[in-house]
């Protein structure tokens, strides 16, 4: 039954600023997709709240006229996640952009969910300091969308994801109570709640404000780009860089396709169009540490098949190189416009074995793969290209995905580094976890959001949005493809959580509801 719209609009009118709800059509046709473009939903309304008040009136009144809600930032995901397939309200926090407070005594700083996360950096570099995360679409992405996924990022592998660098998050619960998780200390005492929000992707709730850890900038900083006539030989510099003990602030690998198309995209070439392969490689630290490690990065990647080394030691040089990097996105989105990015993860020396099986899934599906990814954890970002409208495309796009992520499960890896499960990979999630685990999840969700309301619909699998369960990994190993789509079986039925004979939550449910 079709929720009493027209009415939640008076109500929220009530409670905001006119120019805060979005009720037209054609305006709301902005927010029907995030990033993955192959998901589109219009959503029935929209708000957009600019204080922590406004978030809380919004979910107070959400909670009382029984209405679902999804969190929205910048709409840059690329897991569906942002999106209200099911009937509910977007709350969007793009306008919650304000810098709340900066503590560079202890290194950290308090911002709005809106917050885009180069201006983190930007805001205290004058005085030395800088925020370590950096997605490639860290010039629009949102600090609270950052929170929502965990996102990493070019330098996770030295300096870790989100989680590691967020101290303390102003959270409203979806029955519009405000609470605060973690604290000004990296460790306290208790469990760790801000840690159990931190890429909870809008299911416990809405950040409004987040205090994260900032780090002096770096003295000395080199980069090394290596090209490699071989995907292997590139993967395999990668192997012996780090088994000899260097820890570079990056690792990142673009294959050939990606090359070509970042060296148009910029028309100059700044990568060697013929390499198979290029390995950028951050090293940072002392000046006598980083020459150290210069040296020696330099030495292996050439032991593993490098052609050449370019080193850059001053920042113009730096930036040049990552920018292609960073581009390589949008150089693939010139060349077409629709691509479906998957975001799985292997151990390193799966690495060749696993592109490798990529490459040949590609040709089966006829559909063309490009691969650039975070090299130094194994964080596979392979782009699945294809034209929009042709028949059936759509779901061969999607079996090649399933398939890719499948590799990723049997390597030993996951089904998502930093782009989350959204509704794009919720279909996946038993392939990793068993319904018990799944079950303990659900508990821990409901302990924030007892009446599933929070972006209802993602991360679980279930019969409703999945016609499939975990019993597809063998029927995709043993059941021969049709016109490039896996065959698939029903899934059981998921077991549900503990509840009364009324309805209402068990035991532990309530007790942990009371926590709040």
């Amino acid at each position: 039954m079709s929720l009493p719209w027209s009415t939640i609009e008076r109500q929220l009118r009530r409670l905001l600023p006119a120019r805060a709800v979005v009720a037209r059509r054609q305006e709301l046709l902005t927010y029907d997709s995030d990033g993955l473009t192959l998901h589109r939903h219009e959503p029935p309304l929209a708000v957009l709240p600019e204080t922590t008040e406004q978030v809380a009136a919004i979910l107070r009144c959400c909670h009382a006229l029984g209405v679902p809600f999804v969190a929205r930032g910048s709409g840059t995901g690329l897991s569906g996640g942002a999106v209200a397939e099911q009937e509910a309200l977007l709350v969007v926090t793009s306008r919650m952009r304000s810098v709340l407070a900066i503590d560079l005594d202890n290194q950290r700083i308090t911002v709005q969910p809106g917050v885009i996360n180069s201006w983190v950096t930007r805001a205290v570099a004058g005085d030395g300091f800088y925020y370590a995360p950096d997605p490639s679409s860290q010039v629009v992405c949102s600090i609270g969308g950052n929170v929502a996924e965990n996102a990493g990022g070019v330098h996770c592998l030295k300096y870790g994801v989100t989680s590691n660098h967020v101290l303390e998050l102003e959270v409203v619960l979806p029955d519009g109570t405000l609470t605060r998780l973690g604290g000004a200390l990296a460790e306290l005492p208790g469990l760790d709640l801000r840690g159990v929000f931190i890429g909870s992707e809008g299911t416990l709730g809405i950040a409004t404000a987040i205090t994260l850890r900032l780090l002096p900038q770096t003295p000395n900083v080199q980069v090394l780009l290596a090209d490699f006539v071989t995907m292997e030989a590139a993967g395999e510099a990668v192997r012996r860089v780090t088994a000899a003990g260097v820890l570079p602030a990056g690792m990142e690998i673009m294959d050939n396709f990606t090359i070509n198309a970042v060296d148009d995209l910029f028309g100059v070439e700044e990568y060697p169009r013929d390499a198979a392969a290029v390995l950028l490689i951050e090293l940072d630290g002392q000046a006598r540490e980083v020459a150290a490690a210069v040296a020696l990065a330099s030495d292996l990647c050439r032991e593993a098949g490098a052609r050449s080394i370019r080193q850059a030691e001053q920042e113009a040089d730096r930036a040049q190189l990552w920018k292609g990097r960073k581009s390589a996105f949008a150089a693939v989105g010139r060349i077409t416009p629709t691509y479906y990015v998957q975001d799985g993860v292997v151990p390193r020396s799966a690495l060749p074995s696993v592109l490798a099986a990529i490459e040949q899934l590609s040709r089966h599906y006829g559909l063309p793969v490009a691969n650039v990814f975070h090299a130094g954890d194994g964080n596979l970002h392979p782009l699945i290209l294809y034209t929009a409208g042709e028949p059936g495309v759509q779901e061969k796009v999607q079996a090649l995905g399933a398939e890719i992520l499948r590799l990723c499960i049997e390597a030993g890896g996951s089904i998502t580094g930093e782009h989350g499960v959204g509704a794009d990979k919720r279909c996946y999630l038993d392939w990793m976890f068993s319904h018990d685990d799944l079950d303990t999840m659900q508990l821990v969700r409901r302990a924030f959001d007892p009446l599933g309301r929070a972006n209802p619909g993602k991360i679980f699998p279930t019969p409703r949005s999945c016609g499939e369960s975990s019993r597809r990994v063998a029927v995709l190993r043993e059941t021969p493809a049709h016109n490039g789509a896996a065959a698939t079986l029903p899934p059981p039925e998921p077991k549900s959580a503990p509840r009364l004979a009324d309805g209402q939550p068990g035991l532990l449910e309530r007790e942990a509801v009371e926590l709040f």
